[in-house]
Formats: structure tokens, sequence, C-alpha cells
């Protein structure tokens, strides 16, 4: 049984998603929510579906990321899991410790990657004329928002279309790419899936 450990900055609905995924024959089983803003909505979310949690505020460590990322996985080493998928974590992790979780960490991006990397990526695509938009689960690698596409969802681009109602759409293709793709790679598959 693979062990998951789900980092999240705010409300946790891919979250929810992946924990209520992970039941019956799944063949993983979530053993911790960690994040690292103590208000976030996904702390209390992860407690009600009994999942256990806690809390590593990045504030208190100012710039000192190495500081933040030891004492981040201190925590996440408590729970002793085999795989972290990132949730919404709206941290920059270093290179130090994508290494120490290196092919064991998963992240799901709001683009069709390669394109938009980084931030406001509805936005983007809208400001380009795109007819499509969607997202992407990927291996973490220490290059921002690459690594190994594992599934990727598309959506299309609507006339009248902005950047509220178009992350609304692939917010719900998320909810159903990330729970696929994650029993697909504890099952040892690593080819792309593909959902329109």
């Amino acid at each position: 049984m693979t062990r998951v450990a789900i980092l999240l900055s705010g409300g946790g609905s891919n979250m929810v998603k992946l924990v209520e995924s992970m039941v019956g024959d799944h063949p993983a089983r979530p053993v911790l929510v960690v994040s690292n803003d103590p208000a976030a909505g996904g702390l209390v979310r992860a407690a009600e579906l009994g999942v256990p949690t806690a809390v590593v505020d990045h504030r208190p460590f100012h710039a000192d990321r190495a500081a933040f990322e030891t004492a981040l996985h201190g925590e996440i080493i408590k729970a002793g899991p085999d795989l972290l998928c990132l949730a919404g974590f709206m941290r920059i992790l270093t290179p130090g410790f994508i290494d120490r979780w290196a092919g064991r960490m998963l992240n799901i991006h709001p683009s069709l990657l390669p394109d938009y990397r980084g931030l406001h990526t509805h936005a983007r695509a809208l400001e380009a004329g795109d007819s499509e938009a969607g997202c992407t689960v990927h291996e973490v690698t220490a290059e921002l928002d690459d690594g190994p596409v594992l599934g990727q969802a598309r959506v299309p681009i609507c006339p009248g279309d902005t950047a509220k109602t178009l992350s609304t759409r692939v917010l719900a293709a998320e909810h159903r790419l990330y729970p696929l793709v994650l029993r697909r790679f504890c099952e040892g598959h690593r080819d792309p899936v593909s959902l329109a």
C-alpha cells in the first residue's frame, strides 16, 4: 500500500478528491495533509475526512527557504509517506528538497504544460487567443512546472470566457484527472493519460 502525503496552501478541493478516491481497492492511502498556511481551509476539510494534518508556517522562516524545507520535511517524514502530492501548494520548492523525493512527488498545474508555467495561466491562455486550456499532472523536478507529464485534461475555451469562468471549468477537470493519475502512478503506470 502506497502511503501518500498531500501538501496544500488553500481550500484543498484537489486534496478532497484525492482522499475520497483512496478507498476500497485503491493501491494508496492518505497519511498526512500538511500546509504552509495555518489558516488553509484544506486543513479543516482533511480533518473532517479523518486525515492527520500538520502545519509548517513559512512566514517565521522569512527568506530562509532551506530552514523552512527542513522543518517541512521533518513533519512529512513523521507520517512515513512513500509519495508526495502537491495540491495547490503555493511555495516553490528548492532542488535540495525535490531531490529527496525524486520520482516520488506529483503536482497538478492548471495549464497544458509546457504552455504557461507559473502563475496566471488562465489569463495568459485567453490573452494568447487559445482555443483550449486544461491541466497537467506531472512528476516534480527542480525545474518549475516541468518534469515528465503523467496526464492532461483538455477544456475548450468558450466565447466570452473570463479567467474566472475558465478556471472553474479547468478545476472540474483537475478533480477528474488527479485521482486517475494518482491511481495509475501507484499501480506502476508512467505513460501519460489524456482526458477530453
